[in-house]
């Protein structure tokens, strides 16, 4: 299961946004990309270079690699609907983002070792692929041991002033949510200029 294993921060200095919310982001501190030369003034950017920035700055958003980003891009044209936000309803759904957007885990990566250690079970069954797709009806429920119940429930206090969406119900005691209706545009929270990435692959 490939995913990046370098420090976080670092894409968020490389975006110039916080995507890894956690609290003492090197981002806020140092406003500038990493590497020797990332204090200099960098020339400006062409209309490629924006459009690659928005699509590197989502994928790194959502912890996926190049070729699975571009199968949901593919997958998303395929399906009637504007490409742009269907492709962020897809990447919504995954199992590893529903966790992360019902509070379980504070940040997506740590979300993603819930769902690949098996502590997650989908309408009853155990389900450990993070990029399952939810679908409408489909009932989530974390099942842990005391020792993880623990950390769970530190997660959710910590978790409490970001909110669950609208698309989602959560039983904060039981450990478990439900999907009550399919995401839309407007329920993606972090800024995203989707027609710009379409725009990318559309060349």
């Amino acid at each position: 299961m490939a995913r990046y294993r370098g420090p976080r921060c670092r894409l968020c200095r490389r975006e110039g946004e916080s995507i890894c919310f956690c609290k003492k982001c090197a981002q806020t501190v140092r406003r500038y990309p990493p590497g020797q030369h990332g204090v200099l003034k960098r020339s400006k950017l062409s209309d490629y270079g924006i459009q690659l920035r928005e699509k590197q700055k989502v994928k790194r958003l959502y912890g996926i690699l190049e070729k699975q980003f571009r199968r949901y891009y593919e997958k998303a044209a395929r399906k009637q609907g504007v490409t742009g936000s269907v492709l962020l309803q897809f990447l919504e759904r995954r199992l590893d983002n529903v966790i992360f957007r019902l509070g379980f885990a504070t940040t997506r990566p740590q979300a993603r070792q819930i769902v690949s250690h098996g502590l997650v079970k989908v309408n009853g069954r155990r389900v450990n692929i993070p990029s399952f797709q939810v679908e409408l009806g489909d009932e989530i429920e974390l099942k842990i041991k005391e020792k993880t119940k623990k950390l769970i429930n530190t997660n959710i206090e910590q978790t409490n002033d970001r909110g669950v969406p609208e698309w989602l119900m959560v039983d904060e005691k039981k450990h478990a949510g439900k999907v009550v209706k399919l995401p839309e545009r407007d329920d993606v929270q972090f800024p995203i200029n989707e027609q710009l990435i379409v725009e990318l692959y559309s060349k």
